[in-house]
């Protein structure tokens, strides 16, 4: 319980709007529920102290609160909103993105027997041990010392990594170092998906890219994002013009035919699905909510 509770004041003094994440660990508070905000996820660990977050994944939909963690092991389009938190007891979270090169060279101090062979989804929640809550609280705590940080700060970044290979999620943290684990092969699937959105896609050729069977591929891309690849690229699409929709002063159509939608109609139907409201509206909505802040 002291864990939680410094962590918390740690947070609270060092959180950043919307989270640095660039390098090393960072914090992020709300005093109020936020509204479900949809982006590409990419590989992290996020550890809440105090308060609930719920996260959806195509169909499904997940919580994490105060002592749990969150992982996520390949770029993934979430949808995500604080649903506890207020200015007494706001929400609280801290964490770091999960990089390969670090992974990699951990796997190669663990024994073999320790590592664990099940491949896992591509993100999952679990209980925070107190060695883990220590690390979080180690890292946060550099943030008043930048000359310690500068040397300290890597060797505890280790260790954390160290203990979620070591944990309840550590199957699916090893796999994001192997280059060749099937969730490090959907992760190059879903890159080339990321960054050709607008065009048709084509199972075999990713399948092919990969080195899998075109079975073998939906079976693992699904266990990793549960979704099809065609429901992950729609996804992919939607949300990228939404981005549009808030950056671009050009007409909704437009905007739909510039991340492959050759319907107006469909555009419009599948966004208002995913967004609550078609385009254009969401867009009248999204422009006044930018220009209020």
């Amino acid at each position: 319980m002291a864990l939680l509770e410094e962590l918390q004041a740690l947070i609270r003094r060092h959180a950043i709007a919307n989270g640095d994440r660039k390098q090393g660990m960072f914090a992020v508070m709300a005093d109020a529920r936020t509204e479900m905000q949809h982006h590409v996820v990419e590989p992290v660990f996020v550890l809440v102290a105090q308060g609930a977050k719920r996260a959806m994944l195509g169909d499904e939909v997940f919580e994490y609160r105060g002592g749990q963690f969150l992982v996520v092991g390949v770029a993934l389009p979430l949808a995500g909103g604080v649903i506890e938190a207020s200015p007494q007891l706001p929400y609280l979270a801290a964490g770091m993105t999960l990089q390969a090169a670090t992974i990699s060279s951990l796997l190669l101090e663990m024994d073999p027997a320790d590592r664990p062979a099940t491949e896992q989804a591509g993100f999952a929640v679990s209980d925070a041990c107190e060695a883990l809550l220590d690390t979080v609280v180690r890292m946060l705590r550099l943030k008043d010392s930048p000359r310690d940080a500068a040397v300290l700060g890597p060797l505890i970044e280790r260790e954390l990594v160290w203990r979620l290979l070591h944990g309840p999620q550590g199957a699916m943290v090893r796999q994001i170092g192997l280059a060749e684990s099937r969730l490090s092969q959907i992760g190059r699937a879903i890159r080339f998906i990321r960054a050709h959105h607008a065009e048709p896609i084509s199972i075999p050729q990713l399948a092919d890219m990969v080195a899998m069977s075109e079975s073998s591929f939906h079976r693992h891309f699904r266990g990793a994002t549960t979704m099809s690849p065609l429901q992950f690229q729609k996804l992919i699409r939607l949300q990228e013009a939404r981005a549009r929709l808030i950056a671009d002063a050009g007409d909704v159509a437009a905007i739909g035919y510039s991340v492959g939608y050759d319907s107006p109609s469909q555009f419009s139907r599948e966004y208002s699905r995913l967004f609550g409201a078609p385009p254009g509206r969401d867009k009248q909505r999204l422009g006044m909510r930018v220009g209020a802040a």
